[in-house]
């Protein structure tokens, strides 16, 4: 991830249930990249646009030594090859979303997917696909100026449940979730979500945490940490 969610340097935390709702006015926002690293966010007030996230698809195949830890490394599966995700499914949580290619604005950072689309999800194109070697990135807002959005329960995946893309080859990038995490904007660890990985990992990212009303935006942010299942055939 409402006015217009931004997300500032990545920082996502759970929702409070008991949080005042505030008037539907966020959008998605990414802050800029730095080292090669993306530096991700969303959430914020409409309008606004993501972070900057740095380095194309040959940045993102290298393998860095910081790359998101998991703390059972599952086998890991081959990659895919390139091609860009249509469709984006996590039935857990009820999500069938068609995907929306993100790029960056003249100030460098992330554009969100479409405020006036609930049930559409954005995937940064100047990096990996989906099933490809590296961190894949996709954003979409938990609320709109008109309600709830695709990633309302975003928070509430747990370990293990599966994220079905659709790619534009006919294939399916089979994904299990390794970890869901929420960090404060402020401290958001650029590294870690958006550093290069020498496998096939997913990072679904959105809003979340109290809401602050004179920002107009959430204080954190909610990012699903996933990799490729070698269990499933990509196609």
């Amino acid at each position: 991830m409402m006015a217009a969610e931004k997300l500032p340097p990545p920082k996502p935390s759970l929702p409070s249930p008991k949080r005042v709702v505030p008037p539907l006015h966020r959008a998605l926002l990414w802050p800029a990249a730095a080292a090669g690293l993306g530096a991700l966010l969303l959430c914020n007030s409409f309008g606004l646009g993501f972070g900057t996230p740095a380095g194309d698809a040959k940045v993102q195949s290298r393998p860095a030594a910081a790359s998101a830890p998991r703390a059972t490394a599952p086998a890991t599966a081959a990659p895919l090859p390139r091609s860009a995700p249509t469709r984006l499914a996590i039935p857990s949580i009820a999500v069938n979303a068609p995907f929306t290619a993100l790029d960056l604005d003249k100030s460098g950072r992330l554009n969100p997917p479409p405020a006036d689309n609930t049930n559409m999800v954005g995937w940064y194109r100047g990096g990996a696909t989906p099933g490809e070697r590296g961190a894949a990135i996709v954003a979409g807002h938990v609320d709109t100026k008109t309600g709830p959005a695709v990633f309302l329960l975003l928070r509430t995946l747990k370990p293990g449940s599966a994220v079905d893309i659709t790619r534009t080859d006919g294939s399916v990038a089979t994904f299990k979730v390794d970890s869901v995490e929420t960090f404060s904007k402020a401290e958001f660890p650029d590294k870690r979500v958006y550093g290069n990985t020498p496998d096939a990992q997913l990072r679904l990212i959105t809003c979340g945490g109290a809401y602050d009303r004179d920002a107009q935006d959430y204080v954190d942010n909610v990012v699903v940490f996933a990799h490729l299942d070698p269990a499933a055939d990509g196609g």
